[in-house]
Parts: structure tokens; C-alpha cells; sequence
């Protein structure tokens, strides 16, 4: 008999995602890609890159979607990454949900580090060490760990100790975490469990919601990425 993958115990009632608003770097990096520009002109450190206005307006919008859910569906618990976009986007959220809980805060929430890349396109990466950029496209996003940074099966297992941890100090009850697409592609593969594949590469919308609900003393995949709630 063939197992697919061994999900691992992890007693929540539900687990609920979402990725910040759109942030400043979210613009450059976009428009970069768009015109093909190495723009370099991001005057921050990746912990303290803002929200957009737009991004202000999408977490108001997913605050809207939390109030209305039943009281008996809304998160207990909400644990935050530090960076300054995502405690941002939780404090936006209030604006429609006054009620929301105060966050707790954990760095293993934290963006993926692209060490010596730091908030650098992918462009700029090109041009300034394009043996990088080789040795990049060579290894495969999943296992490619910049100079200094962490490839995402690195942030896979800081996300992997943090869902254990989560799962031990509060079962059964429904927490929401507030951070960044590889931390939300991070935990569907850590839920997903033992000997699962790396998911493709796929971008996670800013202020969409993933859940995945108790099935048993496991979790399991309900919604992923999902933006209903956005304005166009």
C-alpha cells in the first residue's frame, strides 16, 4: 500500500493565514519585472519596508471578512510576524474589526532572508552576480539559498518548529497568523507532511486568506490564496 505523505499531528481547531497587504517593495519589484528596470532605489531594511495605501485598503477589506465571520468561526489567537508590514496589516484589520485580538508576535514568522540580496530584484541580482543568478535557476527555487539568506526549505523548517510549538501551547482552538507568502508556502508543506513533494513555485495574493481545518488531531487544506473579499 502506497502512503502519498504523512501529515503530522498538529490539534488546532483551524488554522487561518494571511499574507500582508501589499507593501512598497511589492510595487518596485513589480514594476521592475515590468519594464525590465534593476531599480535599486528601496531606502529600507526588509524588516521595515511599509504597506501601500492600496495595501491599507486590501487589510481593511480582510478585517471586513473576519468580523462578518460567526462568532464561533472568528480567530482566538493571531500570531504576527515582526516586520513592520505585516503588524501594518493587523492593525489595518482593526479599523473593520475593532474586537480583533492583540497579536502575539514571533520572529519564526519572519520573511525569507536573502542575505547579501537584501530587498535587491531580481534584475539587480543579475547584474551585480550573475553567477548567482546562474547557480539559481541551477539549484531550483525550492533549495537555492542566497549568500547570507535561507532557501525556502530553510524557512520550511523554522515554520515546521513554530507549527509544532503553536499546536502543543494552544489545542484545539483556531489561531490566525499574519506574515508573508513563503511563510504561508511553508506551512502547506509542513502540513502536508512527511515525504509530501515542494509545492511549484506560485505566488501568494497580498491580504488573501488560507485556511486548513481540524481533521482529527491533523490538519487538512480548506481554501488557499483566496481574495473574495478584495475590492478589483
Amino acid at each position: 500500500m502506497s502512503i502519498r505523505a504523512l501529515p503530522p499531528s498538529l490539534p488546532l481547531a483551524e488554522l487561518l493565514a494571511v499574507r500582508h497587504g501589499e507593501s512598497v517593495s511589492n510595487v518596485v519589484f513589480a514594476e521592475a519585472a515590468r519594464v525590465g528596470h534593476a531599480d535599486g532605489s528601496l531606502a529600507y531594511r526588509e524588516a521595515t519596508v511599509p504597506l501601500t495605501g492600496r495595501g491599507r485598503e486590501q487589510s481593511v477589506a480582510l478585517g471586513r471578512r473576519l468580523a462578518a465571520l460567526p462568532p464561533g468561526r472568528r480567530p482566538e489567537l493571531v500570531v504576527c510576524s515582526p516586520y513592520a508590514r505585516a503588524r501594518e496589516t493587523w492593525d489595518a484589520v482593526g479599523e473593520a474589526w475593532p474586537a480583533a485580538p492583540a497579536p502575539l508576535v514571533d520572529e519564526r514568522l519572519r520573511d525569507r532572508e536573502m542575505g547579501v540580496f537584501e530587498l535587491l530584484t531580481p534584475l539587480a541580482v543579475e547584474r551585480r552576480a550573475p553567477e548567482e543568478a546562474t547557480r539559481r535557476a541551477a539549484v531550483g527555487e525550492w533549495r537555492y539559498r542566497p549568500p547570507g539568506g535561507e532557501s525556502l526549505a530553510d524557512v520550511t523548517l523554522r515554520v515546521r518548529d513554530f507549527l509544532t510549538e503553536l499546536a502543543a501551547a494552544a489545542p484545539g482552538r483556531r489561531v490566525l497568523l499574519v506574515a508573508h507568502d513563503a511563510v504561508l508556502v511553508a506551512a502547506g508543506r509542513v502540513i502536508e507532511g512527511i515525504g509530501a513533494e515542494p509545492p511549484a513555485a506560485a505566488p501568494v495574493p497580498n491580504a488573501s486568506l488560507s485556511r486548513w481545518i481540524a481533521d482529527g488531531s491533523r490538519l487538512r487544506a480548506a481554501e488557499f490564496g483566496d481574495t473574495a473579499h478584495l475590492p478589483d
